[in-house]
């Protein structure tokens, strides 16, 4: 069986007396596009840190593709692309410069032709000084340098810092390609429209404690719908009661406003039993549903400091 793309168990890391991740256990197979989601702060950059063993772990393990990050550290490097989300390049080179002087520390590992398929599909000028940069090109540049060598295990911090849109759309693609091919990505963001286009799992962690991984499409299947309806005449107060999952949030007027958890069938089936003037539906983003689930750890943090 293969080994997974990444893997942590029990993983922990301090600042002395803050605990910046909190006994992280975290698989991602390979082949697979996931995002670790949380606010800035939460403990997504630590993570990643350990696992290029850019900072060592309090305890636990991270591996990558079966190779232990610290141990094995080199042979994780050799097979792993990574943008920081704090790029710091050289000022005083050409982009071009720059990227032959990181291709020199990748001896056999960089091909001229994709190299330059990435600069194209990129839209970045190589000729010109990293100073001279915009701080999208320098985002680019630093992508260019994590791709160009067709890592197995793709580790991106925050990748669309700076990026104008067509340069994000372009990103997704190319993300996308990598995956099809077996090929795995595993990038951090607080932005959470990216992880919602992207991404077929996520991590959500909160305060560097993992609050829970969730396949992106179970978790909007799971999410409330809310839908507003307008009817041509006065329904019954109790007209939805007998369908299950649903609460009535604004009744005005002649306009319901209902959050639907499942059942949808039945409540179509009930709102068709009224003469219907409008409908608007709307179902909860990513954004909506990460808001919950911060909500209710926040909840249960609060009970426990109570009841303790």
């Amino acid at each position: 069986m293969d080994a997974p793309a990444i893997q942590t168990e029990g993983l922990t890391r301090d600042f002395g007396p803050v605990r910046a991740v909190s006994d992280l256990d975290l698989r991602v197979e390979q082949g697979e596009i996931f995002g670790f989601l949380g606010p800035n702060g939460a403990g997504k950059t630590t993570t990643i840190r350990v696992l290029i063993d850019l900072i060592r772990p309090t305890a636990g393990r991270a591996s990558v593709l079966g190779f232990d990050c610290q141990r094995q550290s080199l042979k994780v490097r050799q097979h792993t692309g990574y943008l920081p989300g704090d790029l710091h390049l050289y000022e005083g080179l050409t982009g071009g410069g720059l990227l032959k002087f990181f291709a020199s520390m990748r001896p056999g590992q960089v091909d001229p032709a994709t190299l330059r398929t990435l600069l194209e599909r990129l839209d970045l000028d190589p000729s010109r000084e990293v100073r001279e940069y915009s701080k999208g090109n320098r985002q680019k540049l630093g992508l260019v340098q994590a791709l160009m060598h067709r890592p197995d295990v793709l580790i991106l911090d925050e990748p669309t810092a700076g990026l104008d849109p067509l340069v994000q759309h372009e990103l997704w693609n190319m993300l996308e390609e990598i995956a099809s091919e077996g090929r795995t990505v595993f990038f951090s963001s607080h932005v959470l429209s990216n992880v919602e286009r992207i991404c077929q799992r996520v991590g959500i962690i909160r305060a560097g404690r993992l609050v829970a991984v969730e396949d992106v499409a179970r978790l909007k299947k799971r999410s409330l719908h809310t839908i507003e309806v307008t009817f041509a005449e006065p329904v019954p107060e109790d007209a939805f009661a007998v369908v299950p999952g649903v609460d009535i949030v604004r009744h005005q007027n002649n306009t319901l406003r209902l959050q639907v958890r499942d059942r949808l069938d039945d409540v179509i089936k009930t709102i068709a039993r009224y003469p219907v003037l409008d409908l608007r539906t709307e179902q909860a983003s990513l954004e909506d549903i990460f808001l919950a689930y911060y909500t209710d750890e926040a909840k249960d943090e609060e009970v426990e400091r109570v009841t303790a």
